[in-house]
Formats: C-alpha cells, structure tokens, sequence
C-alpha cells in the first residue's frame, strides 16, 4: 500500500482489530456501570445526589462540559493547572453539602492529596475523573466515594463512560436507549480504517459522521453501545497506554516557540509563547497530516472558570497525538515536523519566554 502523502496523525480514531486481546479487563472495576459519556454519567450521579450546595470544577477543564452541567447545578471553580502542582487548595472553598469534581488532569497528577483533602472535608462528596488515564494506579486503587472516567478520549471505542463506587456506594444506572451518536461514530471509525487501508472511501463523508456522532452523543445519559461493551473488556488497555508513553518520551522538550509540558500517559501537551504561535503550530501541524487537538479553549465572553491564568494557559497549549497509533516512523516525522516549525517573531509576546506552566 502506498500513499499519495503520509498518512494523518491523531483527529478521531480509527478502528483496529490489533487493540484486541482476550483477557484483557483487569482494570475495569468489578462493579460499574456503563454510560454513552462520563458527562453523562456525572449528569445523571449529580442529579442522585442532589447536592445541597455546589458542585466546584477545576479551573482548566472542558467548558462544554460544565456548561451543559450548570443548567442543573449551581457551579464554582477552584485552580488546577496542568504545571503539576496540582490543586490549589486556598481556591477551592468547599462546604459541607457540596460536591467536588478532582481532575487526574493530563494524568499526570497524584491522588494521594485528594485522599487527605477528603479526609478532612467529610462533608464534602469528592467525584474523581480518570478520563486522562483510567489505568492509573490513582485509579486502580482510588479510595474516592465515587469516580468517573470519559473512555473514547483515550480509548479506540465510540462511545463510553465509566461510573464506579471505589467506597462500594450505590450508582445510578444509565437512563434510556442507546444515543445514535455512537452509530455514527462507530461507522465513521470502520471508513476511516478503510481509508487509511487505501480503500476509495471520501474523508469529508466519515469527517462528517464523526462530527454528528459526537454532537449527538454529547452529554448523553443513556448506555454505552453494544459495541463499546462487548470491546472494552477485550482491548489491550495496558498495552496501548504502554505505547502511548513510550511514544510521548520520544518527543523533544522545546523548540522554537514552545515546550512540553508534559507527557502523560495517552498523550503530549506543549505550551506555546503565545496564542499566535500556538495557532501557527497548529496550521503548521496540520500542513504536515498531524491533528492536534486543543484542551481546552476558554471563551472569555462566555462561561469561562474566572481563573486568568488558566484561560491563558488554555490560549498557548495543544496536545500532540502520539498516541498507542503512532509507529516509531509516525513519532519520528512528529518530531521532524516540530524541529522544522519557525515561531513568527511577529506572533511572540513583547515579554520573554513564558513562565512555567
């Protein structure tokens, strides 16, 4: 098989029967339910907890998620950037009755200060989300009342979130039918691998179904597909995540504009001088076949966690895809194609270089 050009890097997954290997589930919890998204699945655990004060998100998360939660529940931010320090405990002023959503942020962060905040804030129900790394030992071994994980951002599956109890609490059930967004997702993933097979399939049709797909799913509550279900236990989730940090150790720690951040364990983050070159990083990316995604954009007009710092941490980072897909000739032309960018001197800042992140 040959290509006309090299073959993308990242955007949505593909489907690959080599992620299978049988027996593989050992890290799912033994009781659990299934849901179409971890949004949906917080949705639906909220409203059986009926919060009698706030729920608190960290500062650098999805706005999209926190939007669609707000209509339910009152909201309120406290700061956790992704610089590996963790949560800023001063900012998070959390009363008995409130709910508190603890972010295993890019996964690179540890638990073990969670479990003494909770500790001493007994009144206070804490959430945690393993969407950035369900295979964590954080989360293997989470002592939380109650954990979330978002598996499609990690894992090549359509749909799927994870609710657990780590304290054996009860959890509310999935409510409906199946969304049809992960019909469309899972059809967009099958062309998508017949494309990247050579086979005459038009991106712009699967581009399109994934774009349905994820905005019909968005915040569903309903269950996971048939298909996300009867896969997950049989993925090689270890295994992926395995070639996810491998790959991510392989990527240089700056250049010309920006630097990493960090690798976790599915993916990179780098951070840019500014927001222009950042966008130019991206155009230039893109100009190479490699989608980088952005984590996540903070619209200032809009609803925005208030924190200045981490909506401008959110304008200068993106999210390099070496993930378990990339080969090692896929990690090298990553690496190529980011030694080779040029930041515009017009698009740096008037300051020097950025402060750590």
């Amino acid at each position: 098989m040959t290509y006309a050009v090299p073959p993308e890097i990242g955007s949505e997954f593909h489907w690959d029967p080599a992620a299978l290997t049988a027996g593989g589930d050992d890290w799912l919890p033994a009781r659990r339910e299934l849901f179409a998204t971890g949004s949906g699945a917080l949705g639906a655990l909220l409203r059986r907890l009926r919060p009698r004060g706030r729920v608190h998100f960290p500062s650098y998360f999805c706005m999209g998620v926190v939007e669609a939660l707000s209509a339910d529940v009152p909201i309120a931010w406290y700061r956790h950037l992704p610089d590996s320090g963790g949560p800023v405990w001063p900012t998070l002023r959390a009363l008995p009755g409130d709910v508190v959503l603890a972010q295993n942020l890019f996964g690179r962060d540890d638990g073990s200060r969670w479990d003494a905040w909770r500790e001493a804030h007994r009144g206070v129900t804490v959430v945690e989300d393993h969407s950035h790394d369900p295979l964590s030992d954080w989360a293997r071994h989470s002592r939380a009342p109650f954990a979330i994980a978002s598996l499609r951002k990690t894992l090549p599956v359509p749909d799927g979130g994870l609710l657990w109890s780590p304290c054996g609490l009860q959890t509310p059930e999935p409510e409906g039918g199946e969304s049809e967004g992960a019909h469309l997702k899972l059809a967009a993933m099958l062309l998508k691998s017949a494309w990247l097979d050579g086979r005459p399939v038009p991106k712009d049709g699967f581009r399109a179904l994934q774009q349905r797909g994820e905005h019909t799913l968005l915040c569903s509550p309903g269950p996971a597909s048939a298909f996300t279900a009867a896969v997950l236990p049989l993925l090689d989730a270890a295994g992926l995540r395995r070639k996810g940090i491998e790959n991510a150790r392989a990527l240089p720690a700056h250049g010309d504009g920006w630097r990493l951040v960090g690798a976790g364990p599915f993916r990179a983050q780098l951070v840019c001088e500014s927001e222009s070159i950042r966008d130019d990083l991206l155009r230039h990316l893109a100009a190479h076949g490699i989608y980088a995604p952005v984590h996540w954009r903070q619209d200032r007009a809009g609803l925005w966690s208030g924190d200045d710092e981490g909506a401008g941490l959110a304008a200068r980072m993106l999210t390099i895809p070496a993930d378990h897909r990339c080969s090692a000739a896929d990690v090298r032309r990553i690496v190529s194609v980011l030694r080779a960018f040029h930041g515009s001197a017009e698009a740096r800042p008037a300051a020097s270089p950025a402060p750590a992140a």
